[in-house]
């Protein structure tokens, strides 16, 4: 994680490049953000985490080889301090509220305004850990027990 005060260096992970191309394509429109690195599943993620060091990782759940959960996990046991994002397709999703609680500071849909990503993204930057309106935990597809 920088300390320079430059752009918000971000690494994308995600399976699908259609996902990938896009959040590309809007952290390129940002002044203030830069994508640094790109991975395609769980293990590629922790490589590019420790060569990049980015501020932010948005991380997607379900990849193959080595699954979201399993890389947060990994990330934040080296690096507590690590800032990352969950983004998933599905809303309650149970491996989405294990993510936070593995120490993910935020959870978004994969349909999310791209206004609200941003704003996460630069929230979390921030230090803060934002409660977005579809947050696991309060999910309306989420089980009662979970909420």
């Amino acid at each position: 994680m920088s300390s320079d005060p430059g752009p918000i260096r971000i690494l994308s992970v995600d399976d699908h490049p259609l996902i990938r191309q896009g959040v590309a394509g809007l952290v390129a429109s940002q002044a203030d953000m830069n994508l640094i690195a790109e991975a395609t599943n769980g293990r590629e993620a922790i490589q590019q985490f420790h060569r990049h060091r980015p501020d932010i990782t948005l991380m997607d759940l379900q990849m193959p080889e080595m699954n979201g959960l399993d890389a947060i996990i990994a990330i934040r046991g080296e690096f507590p301090e690590a800032r990352i994002i969950v983004l998933t397709t599905y809303a309650g999703d149970v491996q989405a509220l294990r993510a936070i609680k593995a120490g993910a500071r935020a959870y978004l849909l994969k349909d999310s305004l791209h206004k609200e990503l941003l704003t996460t993204i630069r929230a979390v930057h921030a230090g803060k850990n934002p409660c977005p309106p579809r947050s696991p935990s309060n999910s309306p597809n989420m089980p009662p027990t979970m909420r």
